[in-house]
């Protein structure tokens, strides 16, 4: 299958990061909105990209879109999209809607009258009055915006932040696809040090070794596309042979991690191992004050307590405070922290050359970015 319109989510102020993603994958058709990068691809692009994929949240396959004000237009609509190529005559199918600015904003509704007309699509393919639904599961959305209903049909299953190698996230998880975002809204590569003094159950250091190892983040998960008997098997398998052998096991890392909690670094080492990069990451139990740079011209990216998520109002303040201190005197430096703490900055003990606004879960977060000196430019 040839001219698909794919749709990769991604969370508010990451789509930029999401399209550069797409374009190093060689799908260079995007178009950018809030929440979405559209793409045109073929069918391999479906197993590429859910492996490949570091900071998007989903991959949608775009079934339709159309301006529907009224349920009648909607199942017509509806109706009339090719979901008889896609869904099997077993195949289990659930509709899940949303609706914003828009006249039909009966969520409930919107989804049942997707679902009857997907039916009638099928029972016009399979000659068939009920379906058993006992096969592969497709997950249908309907989203409606300023009254433009898009239809797609989820080929991810499980979010993509579910990489497969964290069994436990610790006491305030960072998701996997936001720490990505942050090592490659860094000057860091795998040619410099990368130090994280907070790095709880690992994530930041982990998906920094994935990207400087060059692993495709879901290499060790599942997809729902996978099921799908439209999508050849080859075709995963040649993607996942594609990403095998794009590993670069030849290069030296250089990350440090460590935090003051030993079960959360006892956490960190196994989540290391499952993710197949233990033998290029340093761990280790130290207090913020006890940190050091292990080296010059290197990257600080790091995710610390702050009082929506751990710890005390007068503790996280002395921690940022503890921070600026130590790496105000390293100009050699980059410094990249994220945090909900408005007054951050006045903390550390100087304005950062950008912020970003993010977005932790449902917390409101600052990317916060410090630039050091670049390290000398290499001569043979």
């Amino acid at each position: 299958m040839s001219g698909l319109k794919l749709i990769a989510t991604a969370t508010f102020g990451l789509e930029a990061v999401v399209k550069r993603e797409l374009h190093s994958l060689g799908y260079t058709k995007t178009n950018v909105s809030d929440g979405k990068i559209v793409f045109s691809a073929d069918e391999k692009a479906i197993a590429r990209a859910n492996l490949w994929l570091r900071s998007a949240d989903r991959l949608l396959l775009k079934m339709g879109e159309f301006k529907a004000l009224s349920f009648e237009e909607l199942f017509e609509k509806t109706r009339a999209l090719p979901w008889d190529e896609w869904i099997t005559r077993d195949g289990k199918f659930t509709v899940n809607g949303k609706s914003v600015k828009s006249q039909l904003y009966s969520i409930s509704d919107c989804q049942a009258i997707v679902k009857k007309a997907v039916v009638e699509k099928l029972k016009q393919k399979y000659a068939l009055e009920w379906f058993a639904e006992t096969g592969p599961p497709f997950t249908i959305q309907v989203a409606l915006l300023n009254d433009v209903a898009t239809l797609t049909i989820d080929t991810s299953g499980a979010g993509l932040h579910k990489r497969g190698y964290r069994q436990e996230g610790g006491e305030a998880p960072l998701k996997e696809t936001l720490a990505a975002a942050m090592v490659q809204l860094s000057y860091w590569n795998k040619e410099r040090i990368l130090l994280d003094p907070f790095c709880g159950s690992g994530t930041i250091p982990i998906e920094a070794a994935l990207i400087g190892r060059n692993i495709a983040p879901g290499l060790n998960r599942k997809f729902a596309a996978e099921a799908w008997p439209c999508l050849s098997g080859n075709l995963w398998k040649e993607a996942r042979k594609e990403a095998f052998s794009a590993i670069d096991q030849k290069t030296p890392l250089k990350i440090f991690a460590s935090d003051m909690d030993k079960k959360a670094i006892a956490l960190a080492r196994e989540n290391a191992f499952a993710a197949g990069v233990d033998d290029c990451l340093e761990f280790a139990v130290r207090e913020v004050a006890q940190v050091r740079p292990p080296g010059k011209y290197g990257v600080l990216v790091t995710n610390p307590p702050y009082g929506e998520r751990l710890g005390r109002p007068a503790e996280i303040k002395d921690i940022y405070r503890t921070l600026g201190r130590i790496f105000r005197a390293e100009p050699t430096w980059s410094v990249y922290v994220l945090t909900a703490a408005e007054n951050f900055e006045a903390l550390y003990g100087s304005p950062a050359q950008r912020k970003r606004k993010l977005y932790n879960g449902n917390i409101k977060v600052y990317y916060y970015q410090y630039y050091g000196e670049r390290p000398p430019t290499q001569t043979n």
